[in-house]
């Protein structure tokens, strides 16, 4: 069977371009119910691989094609966030979403990705967004995710999720409340990228004083090694306990460097050894103090900081 890699495809099949157009789109969908370009990717190969595993009659018999990916992308994600919870289970560590950069942000000298394979960065992907979606139960979350974010009427998300348009209706409610209830309000982008640069140059200085002062009394920072790297394997709480925390990682990686960086749309930083992306951290700044760090040390989650990275534009609605 020919394959959309192969050479010459697109003579074969006019229709070609404009079925890998919608690639894009399935990414970012797929990034939003799972929290991992690596799965998004993976979804979207499968989603490719069903398309052409039909003949061209079944091609052709479907009045929307673009529609019909994203339907078949949708149930994958739903069917991998129902095993996602035992899978989590057996992680070791805390599981934080994989984290990703700003498109004016790569590192210098890499070329541009795939440019079908891109992630807007909006407010449906900051890393206390992502934490949030968490939450759900996987059916609200592919309800809510289609409808709030992508704009799919309740008819269309119950057919996708097998449920009454009725029921994705409260689905989507109920995670509109989970996100209500977890939101505070934030400082604006240039008070927050303040406060991290002044966070950046406290952990530099190695000024305990001045890191405890940037964190609310009772913010939360989680790391996720994945097993592979040092790691907390849990929470650790209060200002004191992380300024020490991050005070201790200094000490043992005295060479780090560190870079302020977009992460999920949201100001962030990132470590780096010898010029190798090591860490990428996530913050909420909610007021004028860090309530919540989100570090990321999984190797296998920073691919899109240390490999060829994927460019980042905005999302066209393909419906």
């Amino acid at each position: 069977m020919t394959t959309p890699s192969e050479p010459g495809h697109d003579q074969l099949d006019p229709g070609l371009s404009a079925i890998m157009s919608e690639r894009r789109q399935l990414i970012n969908l797929a990034y939003r119910l799972l929290g991992s370009l690596a799965e998004a990717e993976d979804v979207v190969q499968e989603t490719y691989a069903r398309w052409y595993a039909m003949t061209r009659e079944q091609q052709e018999a479907i009045a929307a094609p673009g529609g019909w990916l994203m339907t078949v992308a949708s149930r994958i994600c739903l069917d991998l966030l129902g095993s996602a919870r035992a899978r989590r289970e057996r992680y070791v560590g805390e599981w934080i979403p994989e984290p990703l950069p700003d498109r004016t942000e790569w590192i210098s000298g890499r070329s541009g990705g795939d440019p079908a394979e891109r992630v807007t960065l909006d407010e449906s992907v900051n890393m206390a967004f992502l934490i949030v979606l968490e939450s759900m139960t996987p059916a609200e979350r592919v309800a809510f995710i289609l409808h709030d974010v992508f704009r799919y009427p309740f008819a269309e998300v119950a057919e996708i999720v097998g449920r009454t348009p009725a029921a994705c209706r409260q689905l989507a409610s109920s995670a509109r409340r989970r996100i209500g209830a977890a939101q505070t309000p934030t400082a604006p982008t240039a008070r927050q990228a303040g406060i991290v640069k002044d966070f950046k140059q406290a952990w530099e200085a190695k000024d305990i004083n001045a890191l405890i002062s940037l964190l609310d009394p009772d913010a939360t920072a989680i790391v996720d090694g994945g097993g592979q790297v040092s790691a907390g394997l849990r929470p650790i709480e209060g200002s004191e306990r992380i300024a020490r925390y991050i005070l201790a990682l200094a000490e043992y990686s005295p060479g780090l460097t560190l870079l302020e960086r977009t992460v999920n749309g949201q100001p962030g930083l990132v470590a780096q050894n010898d010029g190798v992306t090591v860490t990428v951290a996530a913050f909420d700044v909610p007021g004028g103090r860090i309530k919540h760090i989100w570090a990321v040390r999984n190797p296998d989650k920073l691919r899109p900081w240390t490999a060829e990275p994927h460019p980042i534009e905005e999302r066209t609605d393909s419906r």
